[in-house]
């Protein structure tokens, strides 16, 4: 049995989701050094922060990806085949999918999101806007393995994953997500993705170091959910943002850093944190063209065509399906 399971019992957790989040946080909350993974930021709070994160000045990954995707539009489209089911791995807004389906004919769009409310509410507006087209939304872990709607079981799959979301995996867990991806889609798959790449420091740090402080909300928003959906009490102003560049793994790494001696309370357990102590709860890896190839053969894929910005901050990938 769960050495937690008894005080998950005892916090009468209301659903599959919620339990996961529990016994995730407790175990890594846990470990040396603190973690907590960063797919428990994206509740409808924390989905709204990031979608401001885009639009900030400093974060340059989803402006350049967007111009990827508009002068490309024409490119992708005819690599793809018509009437397929679009389905697309931590959906979160619409903004970049539209892109697609104003250039491309598919029959369904399956969005996949942790966030239920969230993604309800932007599929609505997709019924609203492409009224031919099918909006199948999926709450679920995409980092798991999921079923796909029947509606869409007879129609060719297409992946979508862009964002560079990717970069948030660990690099053996990045090639275990492309090969769950790969079983999910099935054969003759293609996939888009995108994926961010090494740039100078200065740049990278700044996008994760916004002045407004948007960022730092985000990451702190992880915290008020364990306190909302947890019962945990973190005092949020004992903690602190921090994002760095780690050189050597080619990585932004994100933490939570105590101010203080502290001790936190969460489901019947402890968590005690020295001053200057953090809680690790993101990587953003930025990959070369070639690493990134790399990663997806491994994983089962072939690279078919790679788009770039002039200035080579920002790639899009298609991949399809090895035999």
């Amino acid at each position: 049995m769960n050495v937690h399971a008894s005080a998950l019992a005892e916090a009468h957790l209301p659903d599959e989701q919620t339990t996961a989040f529990a016994r995730d946080a407790v175990e890594a909350l846990s470990q040396q050094p603190k973690r907590l993974s960063p797919k428990y930021f994206y509740d409808a709070a924390g989905s709204e922060l990031f979608e401001a994160i885009t639009r900030l000045p400093e974060y340059y990954p989803t402006r350049t990806e967007l111009a990827i995707l508009r002068k490309r539009g024409n490119e992708i489209a005819a690599i793809l085949p018509r009437h397929a089911a679009l389905v697309e791995f931590g959906a979160g807004a619409t903004t970049k999918v539209r892109l697609l389906l104003e250039h491309c004919r598919f029959a369904a769009y399956v969005p996949v999101d942790i966030s239920g409310d969230f993604l309800h509410a932007q599929a609505s507006g997709l019924r609203r806007d492409f009224p031919s087209l099918a909006v199948h939304p999926v709450a679920a872990d995409f980092t798991a393995p999921f079923a796909l709607p029947a509606a869409v079981a007879d129609l060719p799959k297409v992946g979508f994953f862009p964002g560079s979301t990717i970069g948030n995996f660990e690099p053996h867990e990045a090639g275990g997500f492309l090969k769950s991806a790969r079983n999910i889609l099935g054969e003759r798959a293609l996939m888009i993705i995108g994926a961010d790449l090494e740039k100078d420091e200065r740049v990278l740090h700044d996008a994760y170091n916004d002045a407004a402080g948007v960022t730092a909300k985000f990451n702190l928003n992880v915290l008020v959910r364990i306190n909302r959906e947890l019962g945990g009490n973190f005092d949020l102003s004992a903690f602190t943002h921090r994002a760095i560049y780690n050189r050597e793994h080619h990585r932004i790494e994100m933490h939570l850093v105590s101010r203080k001696s502290q001790t936190v309370r969460m489901l019947g357990t402890s968590f005690a944190f020295r001053p200057g102590e953090t809680i690790h709860t993101e990587n953003s890896y930025k990959y070369s063209l070639d690493r990134f190839a790399g990663l997806a053969r491994g994983a089962g894929w072939r690279l078919r065509q790679t788009w770039t910005d002039a200035a080579q901050m920002f790639s899009v990938h298609a991949l399809e399906a090895a035999e």
